[in-house]
């Protein structure tokens, strides 16, 4: 079995970086490395708008992660991977820990440019999301990283997208130098209390992952700062020398006991405090049997649910105490938005004709994207359900939110409004769709001659009766 291209001898790092030069990873090394970093999840970006080098290879705003969308709805890949998998930390929850008897491997910062830079050229990758186990020691593996990158950028001239996991307790220098040279950096909580992972991650603590990101984030203030003092501008979003993707963190949810309301407090902060892009709930999946870790799975639907929370703090407006129910936790039976909205009947029903985009964008049913519409369309004409349902807002939720024009087709009880929301959620499912599941409801219940009516039709008038507007 592989084990390290590195000599166990007392050599310095730069000395056993150079062993690996000019080699090759082997297939073996390249499966255990790649299958090592598959549980990571914090790692979804639509890429960054870094000035590219002259000259250089790749694109950073073509990049994403990991068969990841962009905001212009590309699917992209990146080259997921550990530098090593030799971890000297022994969290029960990882399957990379220090006791767990699995194969080993490591690369070097050499093998690991060439790999990167041979994927792209090849175009089976758009970019680099670059992690690894604790070896030697956090400092060391830090290093190692930081090495990689900086090969990429200075002697490589690779412009694609990177994202780096940080590595905790490593040196404050090490961070901010790391910073310069990649796309976005990633310092993953995991569990959301000090309580978790002093029983489940010993090594480490929350001021290690606090840390690195409270310093990460002054920093990229400061070169704000700098940069309108120098230009007299704001920095354009995406762009910058100093992480211009943001950082992003990771938790891992239902392996400790905390609540979804201990979770998502957690979260807030950290979009209040370090301006996080992202944060990631992965639901907790018992690939590593231990005593202190539970015997089922999660589950989806908690993440799921966990998600939806998380995007009404960030573009609704809502705060945690607001979401979170009396006993701590998010309703497996609808999505947070509705389970406010059913606590809090004294703001309902809401008149879409004269309601602002703050009240529109807390009504059940209506997005972001949805309540704009609402407002700029009433300035032509009163609004009616039959408008609503043009404009793509989901009215068998919204309908028992809302009046239009002091019409109310809501269900006339909470009991009653709390049950057809139920069905609603269980109606949507959680399923693959294809690409001709919009046709399959017409397919199935059309008669022969509505068929024959859409076959001799224009097409936009196919159009119109496909999307129910006909």
């Amino acid at each position: 079995m592989e084990r390290k291209w590195y000599d166990k001898g007392e050599k310095t790092a730069r000395e056993e970086r150079g062993a690996g030069e000019g080699a090759m990873i082997d297939e073996e090394r390249l499966k255990i490395l790649t299958d090592g970093a598959k549980y990571d999840v914090s790692c979804s970006s639509s890429g960054s708008g870094r000035k590219n080098t002259r000259d250089g290879l790749g694109n950073a705003s073509m990049a994403g992660i990991c068969h990841s969308f962009t905001q212009d709805g590309r699917c992209i890949s990146l080259l997921k991977m550990l530098m090593s998998n030799d971890c000297v930390f022994d969290c029960v929850y990882c399957p990379n820990r220090r006791s767990a008897d699995v194969p080993r491997a490591s690369v070097s910062p050499e093998e690991m440019c060439e790999l990167v830079t041979g994927f792209y050229r090849r175009n089976y990758i758009e970019g680099l999301f670059l992690s690894s186990a604790v070896l030697k020691s956090p400092d060391y593996t830090m290093e190692l990283l930081l090495e990689t990158i900086r090969k990429l950028r200075t002697e490589y001239r690779f412009n694609g997208y990177i994202h780096l996991k940080g590595i905790p307790h490593a040196d404050r220098a090490l961070t901010e130098r790391a910073a310069a040279y990649a796309d976005r950096m990633s310092y993953n909580v995991e569990l959301p209390s000090e309580r978790s992972l002093r029983l489940l991650a010993p090594q480490k603590t929350k001021e290690s992952v606090f840390a690195p990101m409270r310093q990460l984030a002054e920093e990229k203030r400061e070169f704000a700062l700098e940069y309108k003092r120098r230009t007299g501008k704001e920095e354009g979003r995406g762009r910058g020398k100093f992480l211009p993707a943001g950082q992003t963190t990771q938790m891992i949810v239902g392996a400790s006991p905390e609540t979804d309301g201990q979770i998502l407090r957690l979260t807030q902060f950290m979009y209040r405090k370090y301006d996080l892009k992202r944060v990631y709930y992965s639901s907790y999946v018992p690939v590593v049997r231990d005593p202190l870790l539970p015997d089922v799975q999660a589950g989806l639907l908690r993440e799921h649910r966990l998600y939806q929370a998380d995007w009404l703090l960030r573009f609704y407006g809502f705060s945690c105490e607001e979401i979170v129910a009396e006993d701590g936790n998010l309703s497996p039976e609808y999505d947070p938005k509705c389970a406010w909205a059913l606590r809090n009947p004294q703001f309902f029903p809401v008149e879409v004709n004269r309601a602002g985009v703050e009240e529109l964008l807390r009504v059940p049913g209506i997005g972001a994207k949805g309540a704009y519409k609402i407002v700029a369309a009433r300035r032509y004409a009163a609004l009616t359900f039959e408008d609503l349902a043009k404009m793509r807002i989901v009215l068998k939720r919204a309908k028992h939110f809302i009046t239009c024009g002091g019409k109310f087709c809501g269900a006339k009880t909470l009991e009653r409004a709390r049950g057809e929301l139920i069905l609603a959620e269980r109606a949507d499912g959680a399923r693959q769709l294809s690409l001709f599941d919009g046709a399959e409801p017409l397919t199935l219940a059309a008669s022969p001659e509505e068929k024959q009516f859409l076959l001799k039709s224009s097409p936009e008038a196919a159009r119109a009766a496909l999307t129910g507007q006909f």
